[in-house]
């Protein structure tokens, strides 16, 4: 669907242009943005790999398991049914970690690997269990301690300040993650009771 929205977005574009005798413009315009695109994975690759190779690290090291450990208190109250699945709860701090850090792309195969550990393990194939549900609330509304692919993305967009964001983005991330692990367990809770209801 989103391509075709996207191929009718430049069909029109050059049909105004064209219409309006500023097709030299749309042209320069699209090479521009073309050349920009490129200046800014650039500028995001270094910070990327530099990140992603922090967390292999920090996985072979061992630090993963302890940070594990550490984390065990949160992980019961969130995750109460995965006590005895070590590979699920690695997948999802290791997730949890990269969010933590700003490393939204890095989070992307790590989220994917605890989705597929939630899936291998859900007793219901066709729905989502109630542990996948608040993977993907702690997922989508993570608290992040350092943003920094929206700091890099600032800085290569010319920002002055690109971390003035960090304390808004401190507050916004505790009151969604709040409200969305509030809501999850409310839920989980109804569904639970209708469950009963219906034995």
């Amino acid at each position: 669907m989103m391509n075709y929205v996207w191929a009718g977005m430049i069909i029109l574009a050059y049909v105004f242009a064209i219409s309006g005798g500023k097709t030299d413009a749309v042209t320069q315009s699209a090479l521009d943005g073309a050349k920009g695109a490129v200046d800014m994975v650039i500028s995001l690759l270094g910070m990327m790999c530099f990140w992603t190779g922090l967390l292999e690290i920090a996985k072979r090291s061992g630090l993963t398991g302890k940070l594990a450990r550490f984390a065990s208190p949160l992980m019961r109250i969130l995750f109460p049914k995965l006590k005895k699945e070590k590979e699920a709860q690695s997948a999802i701090i290791m997730n949890m970690i990269a969010n933590f850090l700003g490393l939204s792309n890095a989070a992307t195969p790590l989220g994917i690997k605890a989705m597929e550990e939630l899936d291998r393990i859900n007793g219901k194939k066709q729905l989502a269990s109630s542990e996948m549900c608040m993977f993907v609330v702690i997922n989508t509304a993570s608290i992040t301690l350092m943003p920094t692919t929206l700091i890099t993305l600032r800085s290569a967009a010319g920002s002055t300040e690109p971390f003035a964001i960090i304390v808004p983005v401190w507050i916004c991330s505790v009151f969604s993650v709040t409200a969305g692990v509030i809501a999850a367990k409310l839920f989980d809770r109804r569904e639970a009771k209708r469950g009963l209801c219906r034995r």
